[in-house]
């Protein structure tokens, strides 16, 4: 089967990596493997979970995906590969894109407080999503909510300090 994805300088991907890829891509949450493997087993019942596994370090190695890790040792996927930042519920688990752009100065801050050379710098806003700062009872990791970065957008253009 030819993929249909378009990647100048990679070979064609194979069956089971492009499922993996339209997973992610059709997801509108950050997927850990374990949710990759049960949405592409659904689609293709024959892929075992090392298969999923494997191609998503593929996937992530030519570009096509993200790993967001937060050192609490479940990485999770994006299908957004350029600089952006996430808020995560401490409730729940959301996961949620943020599209903005952080000031040269925090940049610059950062690099000589931590004395290190800046390569990159990631933003995490924790807190509570909308669901869970509404409700008296926390909603607890088991419960999944999905929000697009879209609901953001709003965020964006009312707290960005970008310069126009």
């Amino acid at each position: 089967m030819a993929s249909s994805f378009k990647d100048f300088g990679n070979p064609p991907l194979t069956r089971q990596r492009e499922v993996v890829l339209c997973v992610i891509r059709e997801s509108e949450g950050h997927l850990t493997a374990n949710e990759v493997f049960a949405a592409a087993k659904a689609k293709l019942p024959t892929i075992s979970f090392a298969t999923v596994y494997n191609s998503l370090r593929y996937l992530k190695d030519a570009g096509h995906i993200s790993e967001v890790s937060f050192g609490n040792g479940a990485s999770r996927f994006d299908a957004m590969t350029h600089r952006h930042d996430h808020a995560l519920c401490t409730d729940c688990g959301a996961l949620v894109d943020i599209e903005m752009e952080l000031p040269r100065e925090l940049v610059k801050r950062a690099a000589e407080y931590s004395r290190f050379k800046p390569e990159s710098l990631e933003f995490t806003l924790r807190g509570k999503c909308p669901d869970c700062a509404g409700s008296a009872t926390p909603r607890g990791p088991h419960v999944v909510r999905k929000y697009k970065a879209k609901q953001l957008s709003k965020f964006d253009k009312k707290y960005s300090h970008r310069d126009k």
